[in-house]
């Protein structure tokens, strides 16, 4: 468990960082809720009638002047893209950084099986991820009673529980690329969540690009969705947890026969 300590320790600074910007943000978005209510049947109509944009966004199918729908569109897309960064930027590194930073000889060098390494930095990716999630979480929970509105509890969790999900396995699949190479992957973890995005925003444009909804984890987290449905597709989380483990145990396999390079 020493490695798994350390590379908590080690990575402190950006998980404060990258939960506390996420969570302010999350605040100041609910806090502008109570000023915005009035003026939002006249957004709905405006959204409504912008054809592909509202549907990129899903915003055709939750209310702007429901609290759980404000929190859907606004608070989700901060959760959601701010997440998956941050997850990308953990997985990418996790390997990657030894040689990097040419820490990968003194690390080997002790009496530890390179699986045991694997597995203690990959659950400190997780162990991240879920510790930043649960805060932002009762962060969210206490900014509804900030602000005197009530929310749906089963859609809440849900939801949360989908973007949990979707960092696991965006961080996973950087994690098993991260086995690949000798250098900053930064670059690649972020441009990979950021495709990710955008091809579910593509697919929710077009009917013809539907297809891209069975690539990209965005789709079973998409916030207006589960919130509207108060539903997951199970289909579209069980194939992004299948990608993530496929890639997870290429990248497993490669990095216990990799000649590391010092």
């Amino acid at each position: 468990m020493t490695i798994l300590f350390h590379e908590l320790r080690r990575g402190r600074a950006a998980f404060v960082v990258w939960t506390g910007v996420i969570a302010f943000m999350i605040i100041i978005c609910m806090a502008l809720f109570p000023e915005m209510k009035e003026q939002m049947a006249g957004v709905n109509a405006l959204f409504a009638n912008m054809g592909s944009f509202t549907a990129a966004f899903g915003m055709d199918q939750v209310s702007f002047g429901e609290v759980m729908g404000f929190y859907a569109i606004e608070c989700g897309n901060i959760l959601g893209l701010g997440g998956a960064f941050y997850a990308a930027l953990l997985g990418i590194s996790a390997l990657a950084k030894e040689e990097k930073e040419h820490t990968a000889e003194f690390l080997l060098a002790h009496p530890i099986a390179r699986f045991s390494v694997i597995m203690q930095k990959l659950s400190a990716v997780f162990v991240q991820l879920l510790v930043m999630n649960l805060l932002i979480a009762a962060v969210a929970a206490v900014s509804f009673q900030m602000i005197g509105e009530s929310m749906k509890t089963e859609e809440f969790l849900l939801l949360h529980g989908a973007f949990l999900v979707m960092q696991i396995e965006i961080a996973g699949i950087c994690f098993g690329i991260s086995a690949y190479i000798r250098s900053s992957g930064l670059g690649i973890g972020l441009g990979l969540a950021a495709v990710m995005y955008f091809l579910n925003i593509i697919a929710n444009i077009s009917d013809q690009a539907d297809i891209l909804r069975y690539v990209t984890p965005f789709a079973y987290a998409e916030a207006s969705d589960i919130v509207a449905e108060c539903n997951i597709d199970g289909r579209l989380m069980g194939l992004g947890i299948l990608y993530m483990a496929a890639a997870l145990t290429a990248g497993v396999v490669y990095y216990r026969k990799k000649d590391i390079a010092v």
